[in-house]
């Protein structure tokens, strides 16, 4: 195939890159040639650009005294080492006498070049990379020199993305909305503290899924959760039809002071798991064929017969099942009320928790993270590389909705949804 007609400018290039390959006696034998041609271009380009610049903040061209009309003057050059895609190499940086010069292209504490470094080093740091692995990596791949605090500057640079995206507005209603909690251990003054990260996920009513905030708290108080769910509000979440929980103290009663309208349902496998944690190996089959009598009945009045069927045989040797199962109904018993396609939906928060699954992968590989900034860049990296593929809504969502629209005639009545 003929190669296309070039443009003026890479005509002139290419002219010109064969003169010099000519004039030089250069070969190009692999990418490594490749890379050290591209590393002394960049360095022309830049040093090139930078004596423009100082030559724009003089108001005068090297040697053209006759137009200086400042007491300034050029004060020979400093050398920095800059990495870059191709390597590192150095550039000859300009300086003024009076040190009133402050380069723009290359800023004062700027140690890279080009931004795909910068996106493959964050990268990196999204699928669990410490800024150890990454500073090794860097330097096996790519014979890049970069060390740690410069990784940490450079993922430093989303925080303030993470903020805005934080704050993002949301939609006016959601259908149901996940909350989920991870524990992580971050060092505070000195001291390595379990530090709790909530995931609120939610379904708006077009079936659609999304990551509504990422939240780091030192603890699970009432103040924290009360915080996140006026948070919501002030981001114009007007109302939640359905929130899931996965049994967090005092997370029901956050929600019901902001959104009093909220239909909670408490994650059934959480509460599963925390019923079966101490059962005998001997007793654990039996056990749970008795307790999926309970929440795959289907009614609520036969669960509630169940419950009481399996207090009468199991209460004697595991008393704090049925007095936990009794003392959550409400919030245990609340997918009930839908039919099958609701709390297929909402009986478990197995729509998060994959999410979840997703963020441990990334997460293992730090035992303990040096602060919540730390660990918050990082699950703010690892959630935008996850929710990239997520395309469409359910495909049982019209079924959902429909069912959805005549349980909540009242509270969606008058909304353009």
């Amino acid at each position: 195939m003929a190669r296309r007609k070039d443009s003026p400018q890479k005509a002139a290039m290419r002219e010109m890159m064969r003169d010099y390959l000519k004039n030089n006696d250069i070969s190009i034998k692999d990418g490594t040639d490749v890379n050290s041609i591209m590393r002394d271009m960049m360095s022309v380009i830049l040093e090139g650009a930078l004596d423009e610049e100082l030559d724009e903040e003089l108001g005068y061209s090297k040697y053209d005294y006759r137009n200086k009309e400042t007491d300034n003057s050029r004060n020979g050059h400093s050398s920095k080492t800059m990495h870059t895609s191709y390597g590192d190499m150095d550039v000859a940086i300009p300086r003024d006498r009076n040190g009133d010069y402050e380069p723009q292209l290359i800023k004062k504490y700027q140690n890279t070049v080009t931004q795909d470094m910068e996106e493959k080093i964050l990268s990196m740091y999204a699928k669990g990379m410490t800024t150890g692995d990454i500073e090794s990596h860097m330097r096996e791949l790519y014979d890049i020199d970069i060390s740690d605090s410069t990784i940490s500057r450079i993922t430093d640079k989303i925080l303030p993305i993470v903020k805005e995206w934080q704050e993002r507005p949301l939609e006016e209603v959601y259908a149901v909305v996940f909350m989920d909690a991870i524990h992580y251990h971050v060092r505070s003054e000195g001291r390595i503290c379990k530090t709790c990260g909530l995931h609120c996920l939610g379904i708006d009513m077009n079936g659609k899924k999304d990551v509504l905030g990422m939240y780091v708290g030192e603890n699970e108080s009432a103040k924290f959760w009360l915080s996140i769910m006026n948070g919501l509000k002030n981001r114009g979440v007007e109302d939640i039809l359905i929130a899931c929980v996965d049994g967090l103290n005092g997370f029901p009663q956050a929600i019901e002071a902001v959104y009093p309208k909220t239909e909670i349902q408490q994650c059934i496998i959480h509460q599963i798991r925390n019923s079966t944690k101490f059962v005998s190996y001997k007793d654990i089959k039996k056990l749970m064929a008795d307790l999926k009598l309970v929440y795959a009945a289907p009614t609520e009045e036969t669960a509630l017969n169940e419950l009481e069927l399996f207090k009468d045989k199991w209460d004697s040797k595991y008393p704090k099942i049925y007095k936990s199962w009794h003392d959550n109904w409400a919030t245990l018993s609340t997918y009930f009320k839908y039919p099958e396609a609701v709390r297929r939906l909402i009986y478990t928060t197995n729509a998060i928790e994959g999410f979840n699954r997703q963020l441990r992968k990334v997460t293992k590989s730090k035992t303990v993270f040096p602060s919540d900034d730390s660990l918050l860049k990082m699950l703010y990296l690892a959630t935008m590389d996850i929710t990239k593929k997520w395309t469409g809504h359910r495909q049982d969502w019209g079924q959902i909705h429909s069912q959805l629209e005549i349980y909540f005639e009242e509270r969606l009545a008058g909304r353009n949804l």
